[in-house]
C-alpha cells in the first residue's frame, strides 16, 4: 500500500505515492535526491539530518514522509538565495566552523532556526541550541563562532 504525498521542497512542488513507514530522511534522499540532508545515527541523536519543515528545525529522521504531506519544506539545497551562499555557509567557510562537514548541514539549519528567532544570540544560546547536533571532528569553537559571525552579518545586512 502506498500514499500519496505533496509537498513543497526548496519552492519546488512535488508529489510521489510513498511507502507509509518511508522516512522523510529517505523521501529527500533517496526519491527527491536531495543528498545535504544527512543520515548520521538512525535515532535522532546527531542532528545531521535537520531540515525546516513549515519554518521550525526538525530532524527528518523523526517524521515519516507522509506526515509531511501538505508542508513547505527547505533543505540545505535550498537555503542559497539566487546562487548567492547563506550567511551561515559564508561564515562556516570563513571561520572554519567544518572540517569533514558531515555535519555541517544539520548545524547550519539549526543554527538558520535560531537566527530567525533570536538575531544576537549569546555563546551561551548558540551551545543551548545546537545540543542536538553532534559532531565528531570539532570541538564546536568554530560552529559557534561561525554562527556568531552569519549573526553579525545578518544583522549589519538588515540595518544597510
Amino acid at each position: 500500500m502506498s500514499i500519496r504525498i505533496h509537498v513543497k521542497v526548496n519552492g519546488a512542488e512535488y508529489s510521489h505515492d510513498v511507502e507509509p513507514r518511508l522516512l522523510l530522511v529517505h523521501y529527500l534522499r533517496d526519491v527527491l535526491r536531495l543528498t545535504g540532508t544527512h543520515v548520521g545515527c538512525d535515532t535522532s541523536s546527531c542532528g545531521a539530518c535537520t531540515i525546516h519543515v513549515n519554518g521550525l528545525a526538525t530532524k527528518s529522521c523523526t517524521l515519516l514522509a507522509v506526515q509531511a504531506d501538505g508542508c513547505k519544506i527547505t533543505t540545505i539545497e535550498g537555503v542559497a538565495n539566487n546562487g548567492n551562499l547563506h550567511p551561515l555557509q559564508e561564515a562556516f567557510k570563513e571561520c572554519h566552523g567544518l572540517q569533514c562537514g558531515f555535519c555541517t548541514p544539520g548545524m547550519i539549519m539549526t543554527s538558520a532556526d535560531l537566527l530567525k528567532h533570536n538575531h544576537n544570540p549569546s555563546e551561551e544560546e548558540i551551545r543551548t541550541a545546537l545540543e542536538g547536533n553532534f559532531c565528531r571532528c570539532t570541538g564546536y569553537h568554530n560552529i559557534i563562532k561561525s554562527v556568531q559571525h552569519a549573526a553579525e552579518k545578518m544583522q549589519k545586512e538588515v540595518t544597510v
